[in-house]
């Protein structure tokens, strides 16, 4: 980012596009209701990193800076919402158990457990308090540490382990009801 921030090298901010657009693209999808409303947040979040280039500081990582835009515009999209977004499994993007391919020696009841697996992990991380999904994601998505995600959150480091504690034991508790 400072390479881009210097001399608007146009290369090092594709590498960080490169890096970063996944797990960025990932958190969003997982914090909005709808695919089109992640796109259009992902879009903005990509353009306050270049409008806020010359402001740029490194105090940290990128990707804690990243997700501290991200988390501040998704702040900013609950103010703005009449209703509080729900947070539900896209039903018109394809599951994306259909899209690996079986084994060929791959059990029908196999594929069925694991899809159930997944939908199971789905609506309990949809079911999540927002900031516990938040830390979650941000953990699972973007690699960040506790201090990172404490620090993209705007919370102390406590409060961030707090969340990301809670959100493990949740989801673990949940996909063992599965069995």
């Amino acid at each position: 980012m400072a390479a881009y921030r210097d001399g608007n090298d146009a290369r090092a901010f594709e590498c960080l596009y490169r890096r970063h657009r996944g797990g960025l693209y990932r958190y969003l999808l997982r914090q909005c209701a709808t695919a089109a409303l992640a796109e259009e947040l992902f879009q903005d979040v990509w353009l306050n990193v270049i409008r806020a280039k010359q402001a740029y500081v490194a105090e940290a990582r990128f990707a804690t800076y990243l997700y501290r835009v991200a988390h501040n515009r998704l702040v900013d999209l609950y103010r703005r919402s009449v209703h509080r977004l729900s947070v539900a499994p896209l039903n018109d993007d394809p599951d994306p158990m259909e899209l690996i391919p079986a084994d060929s020696d791959q059990q029908p009841e196999v594929r069925f457990e694991a899809k159930q697996q997944a939908k199971r992990f789905g609506q309990l991380l949809a079911d999540l308090p927002a900031a516990q999904r938040e830390a979650f994601l941000m953990r699972v998505e973007a690699g960040l540490s506790i201090a990172e995600i404490a620090s993209a959150t705007g919370v102390n480091q406590e409060t961030a382990k707090s969340r990301l504690r809670y959100a493990l034991a949740k989801l673990q508790r949940g996909m063992l009801e599965l069995v």
